[in-house]
C-alpha cells in the first residue's frame, strides 16, 4: 500500500513541476525585458527576483541556468536568485553562468565573467549600504549618498562555494575557487582555492 501511495505521489509530484517549470522561462523572460535587461539564451528553474532602475544596466549573455528555490537545488536556505541595479549601476554576467538562490546586489559595478558556477545562498555585494559613522548612519538622507560602493570583478572559471559573501571592491583571479561560506574581503589571484572567514589563502591549482 506504502508503495502505491508513494508512487503515486511522486507521479503527481512530476507532474505538477512540470507545469510549473513549463510556466518559469516565459515568466521569466517578460521580468527580463520589463527590467531593459540584454539578454541571450537561457533556462531557469523557479522565477527569479529582478529589480533594474532607470538609470541601471544589465547585461546577461547566453545559457545562464538559474536555480530558484528548492526545486533546481535543494541544498538548504532556499530562496529565488536575486538580481538588483541601482540607478547609474551596471551588472554584466558572461556566457555560461550558473547560479543557484544567489542575490547579486549592483549599486556600482559587478562583473561576473563566462564559465562562473555561483553556488546556493552566495551573495555577492558592491556596497556597505550603510556608512560607518553612526551619525551619518542616523540620518537617512545623508546615509543614502554616502554609503561607500567599490566594484566587484570575477574572472572566468570561477568557482563559488554555497553560501559564500563576496564583499565590495575585490576581485577574483580566473579559475580560482571560493570555499563554502567564506567571507571574501580581498582581491584573489588566479588559480588558488581560498576559504574562511574571512578568506584566506589555502592553495594553488
Amino acid at each position: 500500500m506504502q508503495k502505491l501511495v508513494t508512487y503515486a505521489y511522486k507521479a503527481v509530484r512530476r507532474i505538477l513541476i512540470g507545469f510549473w517549470l513549463l510556466l518559469c522561462k516565459p515568466v521569466t523572460w517578460f521580468i527580463f525585458y520589463g527590467n531593459n535587461i540584454r539578454f541571450g539564451k537561457f533556462s531557469t528553474s523557479g522565477i527569479p527576483f529582478v529589480s533594474v532602475a532607470f538609470g541601471g544596466e544589465c547585461s546577461i549573455d547566453d545559457n545562464l541556468k538559474m536555480n530558484n528555490g528548492n526545486i533546481g537545488n535543494p541544498i538548504g536556505r532556499p530562496q529565488r536568485c536575486v538580481l538588483f541595479v541601482d540607478k547609474g549601476a551596471k551588472l554584466e554576467i558572461g556566457k555560461n553562468v550558473g547560479i543557484s538562490s544567489a542575490a547579486i546586489v549592483a549599486y556600482k559595478h559587478i562583473s561576473i565573467g563566462n564559465n562562473v558556477k555561483i553556488g546556493g545562498g552566495v551573495c555577492i555585494y558592491d556596497s556597505d549600504f550603510h556608512s560607518i559613522d553612526a551619525s551619518i548612519r542616523n540620518n537617512p538622507e545623508k546615509d543614502l549618498v554616502q554609503k561607500n560602493n567599490k566594484p566587484v570583478v570575477i574572472g572566468d572559471n570561477v568557482f563559488i562555494g554555497a553560501h559564500s559573501l563576496l564583499l565590495k571592491g575585490i576581485t577574483i583571479g580566473e579559475n580560482s575557487i571560493i570555499g563554502a561560506s567564506s567571507v571574501v574581503t580581498k582581491n584573489i589571484p588566479p588559480n588558488e582555492i581560498w576559504a574562511g572567514n574571512p578568506a584566506v589563502f589555502i592553495k594553488s591549482i
